[in-house]
């Protein structure tokens, strides 16, 4: 009879995720996106950009976030010759993020009419829906002659919100001509694909570069993200940039984004990200770009800044000590980071347990580079501190945080320093 003991273990794949798909790198500025480079991060201004002293307090606080490009919406001449302004001035600041130029219906106008405007953004995003109907082809190609002349990398962006009416007409009627014709709705993705496919091969006829375009083929909804992305990346190699075109506020944004673009990484689909979260009034622009950071951290793609493990709490747990703890040293290692950045290499990559009880506690420390469990109910009031699976000291008393905080500092600064 085979018993536990004698039972083989079972196997155990390497990694839940798939290889990334084989990209050209495309330069936005000094970013590269594609081929083997780590996902990129980026988001969007919901300034006015004429108003130069907002766009680039805004552009600076999600540079400063973490979003490695920033696109504004260029939509006037007001807009347009504001730009040069925007980037020479976060040049002063020595904030150097790429900047991307947004363009809808105009973006033939405003860029050869504004040439300085044209130079100082790092890449174009043109949604080929809302090019022009009448001029479509004349209109495409100003901007693309544009991005040639200035040597910038394009987005190709469709929207199902905004696709080519004229297209989606024809393939409608394709459609209803089959002896079993596709659903609505499946015929929509089939369109939103073949308009990003066939606007990236116009963009190549008028002379773009192969390796200065990518594309994007945004939705609203979590599965039909899924159905248009696996429908479109066996079809090119263009770097893709992911994203909801529009996720929603709050918890919810948060988790369709990261449910549709955290299986599509999954599956190796996907460049560079935006989640597109709708900020409360006068909420933060910023957490659209912390929750695409810790989205890519969680799905082990990246490391930004290091980790803390805490346990939810429970019956065991009478007090919301450990609550305040694991906030207080998120919190820490946050205002930590720019200083480790700098100075501590590899201080990312960091992980912290901060647990409530004795149940998976001290399991859960031993797993992570340094970690406490705190006392739970009826517990003895002492606190074992794990350093490297070791068990390292026990605190005590009513100064528990800051003596680990103590210990943690001294750990990264013997294991990540640089002296």
């Amino acid at each position: 009879m085979e018993t536990r003991e004698s039972r083989p273990p079972c196997a155990v794949p390497e990694s839940g995720l798939n290889a990334r798909r084989a990209t050209p790198t495309v330069w936005v500025g000094d970013v590269p996106v594609g081929s083997a480079h780590p996902i990129v991060v980026q988001s969007m201004t919901n300034t006015d950009t004429a108003d130069v002293d907002a766009t680039v307090r805004q552009v600076a606080e999600l540079a400063e976030a973490g979003s490695e490009l920033v696109r504004v919406t260029v939509n006037s001449s007001a807009a347009a010759a504001a730009v040069p302004a925007i980037v020479s001035r976060l040049d002063a600041l020595g904030v150097s993020v790429p900047m991307i130029g947004d363009f809808h219906f105009n973006g033939h106008i405003l860029l050869p009419g504004h040439p300085d405007c044209a130079a100082a953004l790092a890449k174009y995003r043109i949604n080929p829906g809302n090019v022009g109907t009448k001029k479509w082809d004349a209109h495409f190609a100003a901007i693309v002659e544009c991005a040639i002349e200035h040597r910038k990398p394009v987005r190709i962006g469709v929207n199902w919100g905004s696709l080519d009416a004229a297209l989606l007409t024809r393939m409608m009627d394709e459609n209803a001509g089959l002896a079993e014709p596709l659903a609505a709705d499946a015929v929509m993705i089939a369109a939103v694909v073949e308009s990003a496919i066939e606007s990236a091969r116009a963009a190549e006829n008028i002379g773009l570069p192969h390796d200065a375009i990518i594309l994007s083929a945004k939705v609203s909804a979590v599965p039909d993200l899924l159905r248009t992305y696996r429908a479109l990346a066996p079809l090119c190699d263009y770097p893709l940039h992911l994203g909801l075109t529009e996720a929603g506020m709050a918890r919810r944004g948060t988790v369709a984004s990261a449910a549709g673009i955290g299986i599509l990484l999954g599956e190796g689909i996907g460049d560079t990200i935006r989640v597109s979260l709708t900020p409360a009034p006068g909420g933060d622009r910023r957490e659209e770009v912390l929750v695409a950071r810790q989205l890519l951290q969680s799905l082990g793609l990246r490391s930004f800044e290091p980790q803390v493990t805490a346990c939810p709490g429970c019956g065991r747990t009478t007090s919301t000590f450990f609550q305040e703890m694991a906030r207080d040293i998120e919190t820490w290692l946050r205002e930590r980071m720019p200083v480790w950045k700098e100075s501590h290499p590899g201080v990312e990559e960091l992980s912290v347990a901060v647990m409530g009880c004795v149940v998976n506690g001290p399991g859960e420390s031993r797993h992570a580079d340094i970690g406490i469990s705190l006392p739970g109910s009826f517990e003895e009031p002492s606190a074992p501190v794990y350093v490297d699976g070791e068990h390292h000291s026990t605190l005590r008393g009513d100064d528990i945080v800051p003596r680990f905080i103590t210990i943690l500092e001294d750990y990264v600064q013997r294991r990540f320093g640089s002296d």
